[in-house]
């Protein structure tokens, strides 16, 4: 059995880390391969998306970071149509943390998300790159 939303996901865009020194993060993961993508800002802190080969990670700067196992803040599905997917979500009655669908300029053109809980409190970020 599908799910209606599904015709809508693409595989994971990225996963969300925090971190409390973006040029330590960004060394040490090209230390580990990782490739610096795309710099931004939001609220005046740093975010930084990096990738290795289609692993996407995107850290920003935030204080304080949990600096724990589990500090991973959310995982990303790439969509087509962000406002469908959105209005599946809600026929779904997935728990949504936003009431509306966000933007960030992020990348050439921005991008569109929302967010929803899963069972054990993990943030699922469904982002459509715009």
């Amino acid at each position: 059995m599908g799910s209606a939303i599904r015709k809508y996901e693409h595989g994971l865009q990225h996963i969300g880390i925090p971190c409390s020194s973006m040029e330590e993060t960004a060394a040490y993961y090209e230390k580990l391969g990782f490739e610096i993508k795309y710099r931004s800002s939001v609220n005046g802190q740093p975010v930084c998306f990096l990738q290795l080969d289609d692993l996407m990670i995107e850290a920003y700067q935030e204080s304080p970071v949990a600096q724990r196992d589990g500090a991973i803040n959310h995982f990303s599905i790439d969509v087509s149509d962000i406002e469908a997917a959105f209005a599946e979500a809600k026929k779904m009655g997935l728990a949504l943390c936003d009431d509306h669908v966000n933007f960030l300029p992020f990348w050439e053109n921005g991008v569109r998300f929302f967010t929803v809980t899963g069972p054990d409190m993990e943030r699922i970020e469904f982002c459509q790159k715009l």
